[in-house]
């Protein structure tokens, strides 16, 4: 291959790149996630980078304990998170495969922590736990 042949090569894969890059950002651009608690008391939205956007309460969340409320937000919030993260990294795999690249794209990804479901009181009236000698 001469060195011409060789630079329009290596231009055209530049520019393919380039325009791949663009694509994928205007895709994570768009990306959101939203979560619901189990029973509905809680609603978010949040971004691509997993910033707060939107929460909603419903009138049952008035019912809540102030520390049960809160930790129902972090909870769910955790989930629209953990969406938000699995929607990029498959935006990322899409456009630019799996290797190095993805993993520096997933160690800055938002956090998917697990969520800790505690079970309530209705849910434990429900269904009892089995009691053994």
């Amino acid at each position: 291959m001469d060195p011409e042949q060789w630079l329009a090569h290596y231009d055209k894969r530049l520019t393919e790149v380039a325009t791949r890059a663009k694509e994928a950002s205007a895709r994570v651009r768009q990306v959101g996630g939203t979560a619901t608690s189990p029973r509905g008391e809680v609603e978010v939205r949040v971004g691509a980078g997993g910033a707060l956007e939107d929460l909603t309460l419903t009138p049952a969340a008035r019912t809540l304990e102030s520390d049960e409320l809160a930790r129902l937000i972090l909870d769910t919030t955790r989930r629209a998170r953990h969406a938000v993260s699995a929607q990029i990294a498959g935006i990322a795999t899409e456009y630019f495969g799996a290797g190095p690249a993805l993993e520096v794209i997933k160690q800055h990804l938002p956090a998917g922590v697990p969520v800790i479901n505690r079970r309530d009181d209705d849910d434990y009236f429900a269904n009892p736990p089995e009691i053994t000698k």
